[in-house]
């Protein structure tokens, strides 16, 4: 049997060369508060109603934006088992059947494809249950056994307190000013720093923190394969995901050479208030 490196060698050897720019699709990749307030991650922010009248005027205004990127594929955070679910949807939607939900997946994703008239909104996630069992992966139980719970919620309340801070902004700002925020380029390095803290949740016996976080990277990694499956050379994609995901889905497309990335901020709405740090009283 030839060692992995020999085969690793031969694989790379077999890899044809990199597409030139302009010769691969286009993505743009939009992180964004889940609107709909589902509470399924460790730290929640909660978001106010975005289907009044002036928060639907200014996702109008986010969807007109990143319409101008001229979108042949739009995709969001859906199960890509459950494509025909999403099918249903959109279809209902474009027959004037179905209201939008607030669910960020309908404000801009269902909404972006309808304004640009595309057949499908492309379903391209993957959460499942990664190979193991719940107990390889499950870091709060292992810290809480070893003396180690009191420090894991003292950073989640750290994080906590800082996504409050954000939540206490929205009410005066436009909500493209909270996906400009969360998309900057420091924002996503920060969020990303968490998951080093995770990571480090376990010793040289078990470590389930670095299980975690080896199976959130391999998620990510089927996003990207699922996101490359359906974009030809001329495409251009946008991708519609929770926030949480932008640093790594952003480095990878781009590590992989296998898309032309486009830089989030340049197809968002600027305001005046993108720099406010507080409401007025």
């Amino acid at each position: 049997m030839k060692p992995f490196t020999a085969l690793l060698a031969g694989l790379i050897a077999a890899v044809p060369a990199l597409a030139a720019d302009g010769e691969r699709p286009a993505l743009l990749i939009v992180g964004a508060p889940h609107f709909d307030n589902p509470g399924q991650d460790i730290v929640n922010i909660r978001i106010a109603d975005v289907t009044t009248p002036e928060r639907q005027r200014e996702i109008e205004a986010i969807v007109e934006r990143l319409a101008a990127f001229r979108p042949t594929r739009v995709a969001v955070e859906w199960s890509a088992s459950r494509q025909d679910r999403l099918d249903a949807r959109y279809n209902e939607y474009r027959a004037g059947r179905y209201r939008l939900s607030a669910d960020e997946r309908d404000q801009i994703g269902l909404r972006l494809a309808a304004r640009l008239g595309l057949e499908r909104v492309h379903a391209v996630d993957w959460n499942e249950m990664p190979p193991g069992v719940e107990e390889d992966y499950d870091y709060p139980a292992w810290a809480e056994a070893n003396g180690q719970g009191d420090a894991w919620r003292a950073r989640v309340g750290v994080a906590q307190a800082e996504v409050n801070a954000q939540a206490a902004l929205m009410p005066c700002t436009p909500v493209s000013s909270w996906l400009r925020k969360l998309n900057l380029p420091s924002a996503r390095a920060h969020d990303q720093r968490r998951y080093y803290e995770i990571a480090a949740i376990g010793d040289n016996t078990a470590n389930p923190g670095a299980a975690w976080v080896g199976s959130w990277y391999a998620r990510n990694l089927r996003i990207l394969n699922n996101l490359r499956a359906l974009a030809g050379p001329d495409e251009r994609v946008v991708v519609i995901y929770g926030a949480g995901h932008g640093y790594l889905l952003d480095r990878q497309a781009r590590e992989s050479g296998w898309f032309d990335v486009a830089d989030t901020l340049d197809h968002l709405p600027a305001s005046p208030r993108d720099a406010w740090t507080r409401c007025p009283d």
